[in-house]
């Protein structure tokens, strides 16, 4: 039998959610130039139409006939081209199959002009940041494509990460040779590798290739990483989409035209959905190809370097897409405004970020110096506005209600609070987004205060801990061959500077014991008896667990921030603010 040659295309995009006609205008540009190169298929992400996640957009019914009509928008340019594009279904059903809202998380698959066919995602996540049986109705069936003559089996994100699943079904009864995985995976540190272990088992296992397409790009919380993986049968890497950027993915396949099909898969076939052939088209004729474009292989990037690049593209595509061009921050002088406002300069470039330096009487002198040294370094707009007279205002207008009172945190937070205020003037005045600079350890901890260093639209550092934040100043530094951020600011105690002295550990544990003790706490739900296993004491386990306890509704008022663990607060982590159980 001859070998059929596929010459296959991944559009790695990134899409904004609800931007129907933007969406499709870029699926469009894409699928041009695949045609451009001679593919023969070109494949998007999950719900590239409507961007992902679109959440509750989806109960709007308007919305989801608004992305199936540009759906057909897009099919009308695939003359001699397959697309598969994710989308939300909702199908048309007549009078005798009665009513029915069901909408469906699906891959159109659009060939000459036409919607050919279209596939329903199977297996829906219903965990973390996922709440996808919200919105969805699982597929009910599993179909296998026939695309210029070779087999293909089509599904979507979450189907792929089952063994018992819709590739082993696609290729095990219904003979397909190239399994085709749409996704819209978000980022975490460590999740490129999992998922390129997975896929690599994927492939070995269904005796078939794997070519995988993510998203890429930043939504609210979410950073989706791209990172596409293309695997012959033998679970071999054949190609890899860059991290964090738009890229197209190309490669030639080989296939033999023997179906893959086994008569038995197991004893749970029974259960599997029926598995049926669609023709999409015929074999294409043999026509001479030219060569792929040259790619420049990319060193994969290492956990900081990936970290660090989720929350540029975090940072710039929150801010971009929601109508921004310049950005303020508060300058501190400390390690953590410094850090924010490195990426800022690096999500904007240096013209959109100004840094607002607002000294107290108790800020030092080197804090005020290391905030314009920060600035000069990375050639951003720095002013500096002084608040001890509005500190002396609010002293004399509530010195009769707290006569007689000693000075507490009440008027540490009044200092924050004033900074919180002149930082939203500003960007009231001139609509720059602020970017609050609070980390996961002073998050979690309580250790920040509502309507003063938490004002702001968008908290880039929320899911970094301190310790983090630390290794990405220096990463930054290494990368760069420089000192951005100054030793100066890297060497200095931690403090809030609220009050003469105060040093960060006046009221914490040293971030090297909190940090892991959050770890095990918030990110892997440890309990109290295996966190003190672990080395810690048990008066300090059960003080950091009380402020993480204590401090939920702080969090819950808190602006939205960059995920980059497996648990971040926020969708991943909800847990009521009104509680009264103790671990």
């Amino acid at each position: 039998m001859d070998v059929i040659n596929l010459r296959i295309a991944m559009a790695q995009i990134n899409t904004t959610v609800g931007d129907l006609e933007g969406n499709a205008g870029k699926i469009i540009e894409y699928i041009e130039r695949a045609k451009s190169i001679k593919a023969d298929v070109v494949v998007f992400p999950e719900l590239s139409v409507t961007g992902y996640p679109p959440e509750d957009l989806l109960l709007k019914a308007d919305f989801v006939k608004g992305n199936k009509e540009y759906l057909k928008r897009i099919a009308k340019k695939t003359k001699g081209i397959t697309a598969v594009v994710g989308f939300a279904d909702k199908p048309a059903l007549s009078k005798a199959e009665g009513k029915d809202n069901a909408v469906y998380n699906a891959a159109g698959i659009l060939n000459n002009g036409k919607i050919k066919a279209v596939y329903h995602k199977i297996y829906l996540p219903n965990y973390g940041v996922f709440d996808e049986k919200r919105y969805f109705q699982s597929g009910k069936e599993c179909p296998v494509f026939v695309i210029n003559g070779v087999i293909t089996g089509i599904n979507i994100c979450e189907d792929i990460w089952y063994y018992d699943g819709p590739p082993r079904w696609q290729a095990k009864r219904g003979g397909a040779e190239l399994i085709i995985n749409i996704s819209s995976s978000p980022y975490h540190a460590g999740k490129g590798g999992i998922r390129k272990r997975m896929l690599s088992g994927r492939a070995r296992e269904n005796n078939c290739y794997i070519a995988y397409n993510n998203l890429v790009g930043g939504q609210d919380e979410l950073v989706f990483d791209g990172n596409g993986f293309i695997f012959d049968k033998n679970g071999r890497l054949i190609t890899q989409g860059k991290q964090f950027k738009e890229d197209m993915i190309l490669a030639d396949l080989k296939f033999s035209g023997i179906s893959n099909r086994q008569s038995k898969i197991g004893n749970r076939q029974s259960k599997t959905p029926p598995v049926k052939v669609i023709r999409i088209n015929g074999k294409s004729e043999i026509k001479i190809k030219p060569p792929l474009p040259e790619t420049k292989k990319t060193k994969p990037l290492d956990k900081l370097g990936e970290i660090y690049s989720a929350l540029v593209i975090g940072t710039r595509d929150y801010v971009r897409k929601n109508g921004f061009s310049k950005v303020v921050v508060g300058l501190s002088g400390g390690i953590d405004s410094a850090l924010t406002a490195v990426i800022d300069v690096d999500a904007l470039g240096k013209d959109n970020v100004i840094g607002v330096s607002m000294p107290s009487p108790f800020s030092s002198v080197g804090s005020i110096v290391d905030a314009e040294d920060l600035s000069k370094n990375l050639g951003i707009r720095f002013i500096k506005i002084s608040i001890s007279s509005l500190m002396d205002a609010y002293t004399t207008a509530l010195e009769d209600i707290f006569e007689g009172l000693q000075k507490d945190t009440a008027e540490e937070n009044i200092q924050a609070r004033i900074r919180g205020n002149i930082v939203m003037a500003i960007s009231n005045k001139f609509g720059w987004l602020v970017l609050t600079t609070g980390n996961k350890s002073e998050i979690s901890t309580g250790y920040c205060t509502l309507y003063g260093d938490m004002a702001g639209g968008f908290a880039i550092l929320k899911d970094c801990t301190k310790t983090l934040v630390y290794e990405l100043a220096e990463y930054k530094n290494f990368v760069e061959r420089r000192e951005i951020i100054n030793r100066s600011i890297m060497e200095k105690e931690p403090s809030a500077e609220l009050k003469p002295d105060q040093r960060d550990s006046d009221t914490l544990p040293p971030y090297a014991v909190l940090d892991p003790i959050l770890h095990a706490y918030v990110e892997e739900d440890k309990a109290i008896d295996k966190i003190m296993k672990m080395g810690y004491k048990a008066d300090m386990v059960r003080k950091v667990i009380r402020l993480v306890d204590r401090n939920e509704y702080k969090r819950r008022q808190s602006p939205p921030g960059i995920k980059i663990t497996p648990k971040a607060f926020g969708k991943d982590r909800r847990l009521p603010i009104t509680n009264k159980y103790q671990v």
